[in-house]
């Protein structure tokens, strides 16, 4: 039997230190624990350094500003065979991992993600959101990629998809949707499973500022063009149900410059959707 895949979870922050305390209390109480918690800080002025440190993470500082370059920092950081990737206002139900993990028991499982819930609203707001925000970038963006895309408060993906892919994600353009661009960058034949039942809550601050919400439109609409002919709907569709399904590869992984890294073999994982 192979051994259960080993999981980091990461977390990006800027000077955001009351909700990493609550998002880093809620990881700390997994009753499948996470074999490392990784907080990448991209430059903080407050408390989120130490916050961190206090409940016991490794902290990464990535100096170039931007939730791209932080992700993809606290990437390339990880050890665990299973990436875990929050934002520092999520907050984790303590059976996460427990429930998220065996998706990874199948090994054409490449991707786990699930919606969020939007706090501080009241009912009539949380609803209205839920289906404007939050279902219609499930919708749309699966129509777009021919499978679901990764929602990066939510998301849990294997490190080899990571290593596979590294070279091409566009970490140091600021205006980039970073979880927009890695859901592009994944092969369409990868798998990825939308569990709508692996429910975190996120901050509502963010859905009520309007031009926060244009600027997250904007990204999507500019990662889309920066992607070239990989973000054409036709072609990954075509790829998708010509090819079928397929597991991530797990032999060597090109870097950033374009050479060749040792990628060691994953356990088995996974489930699908």
């Amino acid at each position: 039997m192979a051994a259960p895949p080993s999981v980091t979870v990461v977390v990006p922050v800027l000077d955001d230190a009351e909700h990493l305390r609550a998002c880093l209390a809620a990881v700390s109480r997994q009753t499948r624990p996470a074999d490392e918690v990784v907080v990448v800080d991209n430059g903080s002025t407050d408390d989120s350094v130490r916050v961190a440190l206090a409940a016991g993470a490794r902290v990464v500082h990535e100096p170039l500003r931007g939730i791209a370059s932080a992700a993809s920092a606290g990437y390339e950081a990880g050890t665990g065979d299973v990436v875990a990737r929050i934002d520092a206002d999520t907050i984790v139900p303590d059976d996460w991992l427990e429930r998220a993990l065996p998706w990874f028991d199948d090994p054409l499982v490449t991707a786990v993600t699930g919606p969020g819930a939007f706090r501080d609203l009241g009912p009539i707001a949380s609803a209205f959101w839920r289906t404007m925000y939050m279902r219609a970038y499930f919708v749309t963006m699966t129509a777009a990629l021919g499978r679901p895309p990764l929602y990066g408060s939510n998301a849990l993906f294997r490190r080899s998809a990571w290593r596979a892919v590294r070279h091409r994600v566009h970490r140091t353009d600021p205006n980039v949707h970073d979880d927009v661009d890695l859901s592009l960058q994944f092969d369409p034949r990868w798998r990825t499973v939308l569990d709508r039942t692996l429910v975190v809550t996120v901050s509502g601050g963010p859905v009520q500022d309007p031009r926060g919400l244009l600027r997250r439109t904007l990204k999507a609409e500019h990662t889309f063009t920066a992607s070239g002919l990989r973000a054409v709907p036709p072609g990954r569709l075509l790829r998708r149900f010509r090819d079928g399904t397929l597991p991530v590869p797990t032999g060597p992984a090109r870097t950033r410059q374009g050479t060749e890294v040792s990628s060691a073999p994953e356990s088995a994982a996974g489930v699908s959707a």
